[in-house]
């Protein structure tokens, strides 16, 4: 069994640093998996950017290596497809020397009622969100068994992984609670490897992703879904931004959480009180 190192007597400055880590953020192209990239190398992460989109991959690779120090790389990938998520993780391992942080930040949030819900709709729903996640943190877990230093793995759930919302998101819905408990289970079996798994459940933010939804739920309507996500707000005063749960993710992936596993922390202002 691989002890957690206890780190009290390490300063702020030196919990914080992700210095020579190597990362993979799924989704790391925009949105929220975008926010938290960014974040990881600020820390000094080598992060490698997951994406189906390769332009936007590619762009977002070349900004953190525009801005930060560390080594980066994109990769295009669905995560559906497993043999492309180990060839992801084996290449972020090549390429970093290691891969010690992976986050699983692709999903997908369809709106359908149920009644005019496909079984198409939920199977896709299910296997980018929930077996996505799951393959994601099988392969990192491997390449860092392989490593031999441990390692953190983080899934982007949401608080519709605590309760129930909007109508029209039963799939969704349930994936982020499939997430939550899969996050759970695998604490409970990688600890042993000194391999951490925490969850980071957001609320609300203005993403790119979030406005399509919205777009979409109101037939297209772009005025009818801008007047609807102008009327949200929090019980701390204003709609939640990416790097709100980004800042969060770093906290898991640094070893300010070392004694943290299973957990999956709320990012919501209040939300689910």
């Amino acid at each position: 069994m691989q002890t957690i190192a206890d780190v009290s007597s390490h300063s702020i400055a030196d919990l914080v640093s992700l210095s020579g880590r190597g990362a993979v953020v799924t989704g790391g192209a925009r949105g929220l998996g975008k926010a938290i990239a960014v974040r990881l190398a600020e820390a000094g992460a080598n992060v490698l950017v997951a994406d189906r989109v390769e332009e936007l991959a590619r762009q977002a690779a070349q900004d953190l290596e525009r801005n930060y120090a560390g080594k980066f790389a994109y990769a295009v990938i669905d995560v559906k497809d497993s043999a492309a998520v180990r060839a992801t993780a084996q290449r972020a391992a090549d390429a970093f020397g290691s891969l010690d942080i992976w986050v699983n930040s692709a999903g997908i949030f369809p709106f359908a009622p149920l009644a005019e819900m496909s079984d198409e709709l939920w199977d896709d729903v299910m296997a980018v969100n929930v077996r996505g996640s799951l393959v994601g943190a099988r392969e990192a877990s491997r390449q860092m068994i392989a490593g031999g230093r441990g390692g953190v793995i983080i899934n982007i759930a949401s608080t519709a992984a605590f309760k129930g919302v909007s109508p029209g998101l039963a799939a969704y819905v349930s994936s982020k609670h499939a997430v939550r408990g899969m996050t759970k289970q695998l604490a409970l079996e990688l600890a042993p490897e000194g391999i951490r798994v925490l969850g980071v459940a957001p609320t609300y933010c203005v993403t790119e992703g979030n406005t399509e939804a919205a777009e979409a739920a109101m037939g297209g309507d772009k005025d009818a879904a801008s007047e609807i996500t102008a009327m949200i707000t929090s019980k701390l005063g204003r709609v939640g931004v990416p790097d709100d749960v980004a800042r969060v993710a770093l906290f898991c992936a640094s070893d300010l959480s070392m004694f943290m596993t299973g957990s999956t922390l709320l990012v919501d202002a209040g939300e689910v009180i």
